[in-house]
């Protein structure tokens, strides 16, 4: 496996000042670029761009030409069945395009991993430039993404700016621009990444400006007491046990029940077949003896 490597970056504010260089966070930047990814992304990105719509037809769709030209024989020329043949001016056309699709579907992990390659490669040239915010772009101001541009030293390269969501303001402003594009920094592919020459990145979007933020909460929350665990989901599990057991109990009471009546119902229809097979045997003693009188 290749070797991780730290990256760094340029930031800039959202008015154009430089600060301090940026370290990349290594879940994204790790310096590896896959190029057989990459070329597989790219070549089914423009795969799918296709509308494939074109479409001929043969012989047997174009209109016309049922009748033959003319009779077969006696007239000194070649047989001829149909206009419509493909060697005649208006015939159809043989092995033509027809409509279909040039779809092409990659796994999710490799077009991730494409991405990441992309934006790997460009860290590595040093094409990887932060801004710290676009929160200033209150209303579409073109004249402000140029000197933000012309101040980060990219003005006449084609920009990819990868914005923390989607901003309108941003792509109304360079929308103008031939080689700006402007895209939400989760909608990127590895086709737009290697299309631009520069990559600028909003720092909320990419985290890399808070690095710093989260590493001093970090420290003052060691230095900090521990808060106390509250015990209230401890109460809730307590609940839903007692909960469960009262449930289980109360089936295991009705199904002692149902047992208590079905013993109960077999036993009085025992007696009652006992009783009516006793008064068949009597009555049946008492015709015999009144037949032996007689």
């Amino acid at each position: 496996m290749a070797e991780t490597m730290t990256l760094e970056a340029a930031s800039y504010s959202e008015k154009g000042k430089a600060g301090s260089r940026v370290t990349l966070p290594a879940e994204q930047f790790d310096g590896i670029v896959n190029m057989p990814v990459m070329h597989q992304a790219v070549k089914a990105y423009l795969a799918n761009q296709r509308q494939g719509t074109a479409s001929t037809k043969t012989r047997g769709l174009v209109i016309g030409g049922n009748a033959k030209p003319w009779k077969q024989k006696g007239t000194g020329r070649a047989r001829q069945g149909s206009t419509r043949a493909p060697h005649w001016v208006g015939g159809g056309t043989v092995f033509g395009p027809t409509p279909r699709k040039y779809t092409q579907v990659i796994p999710r992990k490799i077009r991730a991993l494409a991405r990441k390659s992309a934006l790997n490669a460009r860290a590595r040239e040093g094409m990887v430039i932060i801004i710290e915010s676009f929160a200033g772009f209150d209303k579409p101001s073109t004249r402000e993404m140029l000197s933000l541009l012309d101040s980060a030293g990219v003005a006449g390269r084609k920009v990819l700016i990868l914005t923390d969501g989607v901003k309108p303001n941003v792509y109304l402003s360079a929308r103008n621009l031939e080689r700006a594009h402007v895209l939400p920094y989760s909608d990127a592919s590895t086709y737009h990444v290697l299309w631009s020459d520069v990559v600028l990145i909003e720092g909320t979007a990419l985290g890399a400006m808070d690095a710093a933020a989260e590493d001093s909460d970090s420290t003052e929350a060691g230095s900090s007491k521990p808060k106390a665990v509250s015990s209230k989901p401890k109460a809730k599990k307590e609940k839903k046990e007692k909960s469960v057991k009262a449930v289980k109990a109360a089936k295991k009471s009705a199904a002692k029940e149902k047992k208590k009546t079905a013993r109960k119902t077999a036993g009085k229809s025992g007696a009652k077949k006992t009783t009516a097979s006793a008064k068949k045997k009597t009555t049946a003693k008492k015709t015999a003896a009144k037949k032996k009188g007689k």
